[in-house]
């Protein structure tokens, strides 16, 4: 079940992006240093979409909580299909 752990392992690594993401905008940060681009640019096309459909309440981004729920119902529906399949 090699392709089954393998895409398991690329949703966990995503979501625990999203949280450091999150993290990230509590501390300060320098936003040009490698690693922390990396996560920005991985993150942010998965972000971008649900920050326009939800504008910011009261100052507080509540789409990376909409993004960590679609990334567990893709990975649910995607590791289903994938154990039917093999």
């Amino acid at each position: 079940m090699l392709i089954y752990d393998i895409v398991n392992l690329a949703f966990e690594v995503m979501m625990w992006l999203v949280v450091i993401r999150c993290i990230l905008s509590f501390v300060r940060h320098n936003p040009y240093h490698p690693i922390i681009r990396f996560i920005y640019d991985i993150t942010e096309p998965i972000m971008a979409p649900f920050r326009r459909l939800l504008p910011p309440a009261g100052g507080i981004d509540f789409s990376p909580i909409i993004v960590w729920m679609v990334l567990m119902l893709l990975r649910n529906l995607v590791l289903g299909i994938l154990r039917a399949i093999l």
